[in-house]
């Protein structure tokens, strides 16, 4: 069986934080908990980024429904240290973006179908090696 396919995925993503598990679990033994989760997500990006990154998790559940195992995909909150790291890497100054292989940059969201394409390509060349 051959490698899985790596993708990167930098985008902003929602952010809710977290006690530790103990913490977490005695929390939620009041019922406050969950609440505050929910809303520190509803409120952790405005909503056109909300709404682009509701495209961008509905296009990694296709990229999976279509190619299963074969990928491997990873998403990075462009505001996180990794996220910056990344974009310093790979040259990239907009959000969001599809790295493929570690090469291939598609930027925006509006890209997600030339990474698909790329993706399928890179999937069939290495079944026909």
């Amino acid at each position: 069986m051959e490698k899985p396919l790596e993708v990167e995925v930098l985008a902003y993503a929602p952010t809710a934080f977290y006690h530790c598990t103990h913490c977490e679990v005695a929390w939620s033994e009041t019922g406050r908990m969950q609440r505050v989760h929910e809303e520190q997500l509803e409120s952790s990006l405005p909503a056109d980024l909300l709404h682009e990154y509701q495209a961008i998790s509905d296009w990694v559940r296709e990229i999976f429904r279509v190619h299963c195992d074969r990928v491997v995909v990873k998403v990075i909150d462009a505001a996180s240290i990794e996220g910056f790291y990344k974009s310093l890497k790979y040259g990239i100054h907009r959000f969001p973006a599809v790295v493929v292989n570690g090469r291939a940059r598609f930027i925006g969201s509006n890209s997600l179908t030339s990474a698909s394409n790329k993706i399928a390509d890179l999937l069939t060349a290495q079944v026909a090696n």
